[in-house]
């Protein structure tokens, strides 16, 4: 059984930093010690002196492609580009090819992850018009929710029925997350833009088509839904400033059935970057001002919105490079999503405490899941040393997607992700993986 000790680090962990040591065990963290660590024989010590050490990041919003989409990204490649990151675990999404709407797809996703993600794992398993039964044969212990395309998304995933939508939030017990567009806003929207500019319409009128109206109307419906059904409702990527209203932040975390997530663009970026980076930055929903960028921020630190994540989700450059109406909406985001955060640390706008709460403990408490998100005695091993003053610059040659690209190419991160444990595995340091051994699928306490 592998040991290491982690020592003369600043742990970082619920609401403190201190100096101190980890000693790590097989997979678990056998013990977590403040001040000078005891000496102990016969294991391989790290000297963390000037690191930070954190619990790693966990994503609930990952797009890895994998099955069908495979010429823009796999399982295999994404789950490495997140470890060099410092993202120990994810959750994958159900718009692949096929799609994960019925069980014996959720299981192929399932058993490929085991075979090839360096990466923990869960998939969410997605809802349609007509597959309740399936849905209501999901296991809420090993599975990590029901996704529900409410916008954005083609064929029978995109449910815009309310009935259909009344049905689904009464009957499944499991965690909904949801995407919050209004499509007949959004159709309407396009219209009025094709109109206008055919099919030169610029990217920086992206979040006139998908503006605040579609993102509130379709937000709004999913909380009074989730109000008048009491279920368990997560909605993702907020964009702007008026949804953050629709949630609370006088309860704890774990007494909110309703949630929200920021993600790492709308935190970064606002509409003035489109001149620059063009469909680079082309997400649904869109990126949008700057008024909605600091009201997502003042959410996010007041507790109204819960988690931080990515919604990674990549496309080959050539496709980006298409015109607004063909180059499709997403981009790679997951290798960088911890550095973009300790910017924002170091400019002041959010303490590393708090970073390593929306990032690590509140996902692992608002899924529920089992031994993760802290640094524990007796939790995996999900650990991630941080250099606070070692830059890092994107470069193409410096990622891990499979797409080959980065909207932060060119960019200088102040820090550095140096070593990464998953479940106690060294999987990367100095650079360099090891591969000998996977993550694991994660389990919830529900």
């Amino acid at each position: 059984m592998s040991q290491f000790l982690i020592k003369n680090a600043t742990i970082v962990n619920e609401g403190r930093s201190y100096r101190g040591g980890v000693l790590i065990e097989g997979e678990n963290i056998k013990d977590v010690f403040e001040g000078e660590c005891p000496q102990i024989e016969n294991v391989e010590t790290i000297d963390a002196t000037g690191l930070l050490l954190i619990p790693g990041a966990i994503d609930d919003q990952v797009h890895f492609r994998e099955p069908g989409l495979t010429h823009k990204a796999e399982i295999y490649t994404e789950a490495k580009a997140a470890v060099a990151g410092g993202v120990t675990s994810f959750m994958e999404m159900p718009n692949t090819n096929p799609q994960t709407i019925v069980q014996s797809e959720l299981e192929k996703k399932f058993d490929r992850a085991a075979e090839c993600s360096l990466a923990n794992h869960s998939f969410f398993f997605g809802a349609t018009n007509d597959n309740l039964d399936e849905m209501l044969a999901t296991d809420a212990k090993n599975v990590c929710g029901i996704k529900i395309f409410m916008g954005s998304s083609t064929g029978n995933m995109l449910v815009d029925n309310t009935e259909t939508l009344s049905n689904l939030f009464a009957k499944t017990k499991l965690l909904i997350a949801t995407h919050c567009e209004d499509e007949a806003t959004i159709r309407a929207n396009s219209a009025a833009a094709k109109e206008r500019f055919g099919n030169d319409v610029p990217f920086n009128y992206h979040p006139v088509i998908r503006n605040e109206e579609a993102c509130y109307v379709s937000s709004s419906k999913a909380v009074a839904l989730a109000t008048k059904h009491d279920t368990k409702l997560h909605i993702l990527h907020i964009s702007t400033a008026k949804e953050t209203t629709l949630f609370r932040n006088d309860i704890p975390l774990v007494d909110k059935r309703i949630t929200a997530e920021a993600c790492i663009h709308h935190l970064w970026f606002n509409d003035t970057f489109y001149g620059k980076k063009g469909s680079l930055i082309k997400w649904n929903p869109a990126v949008k001002s700057e008024s909605d960028r600091l009201g997502i921020w003042e959410a996010l630190l007041d507790n109204r919105i819960d988690v931080i994540a990515t919604d990674h989700a990549p496309h080959t450059i050539e496709e980006k490079n298409g015109n607004y109406w063909s180059a499709p909406s997403g981009g790679p985001l997951v290798q960088h999503s911890i550095l973009a955060m300790m910017d924002f640390v170091n400019q002041g706008k959010i303490t590393q405490e708090r970073m390593v709460e929306k990032m690590s403990h509140a996902v692992a408490d608002l899924f529920q899941i089992r031994n993760r998100g802290y640094i524990r005695k007796g939790y995996f091993a999900d650990l991630v040393l941080i250099d606070p003053k070692k830059p890092t610059t994107v470069t193409k040659e410096s990622l891990h997607y499979k797409c080959g690209w980065s909207p932060f190419e060119g960019h200088q991160f102040s820090s550095s992700v140096e070593t990464v444990f998953v479940s106690g595995h060294k999987a990367f340091s100095q650079g360099a993986f090891n591969e000998s051994k996977r993550g694991h699928a994660l389990t919830f306490s529900r």
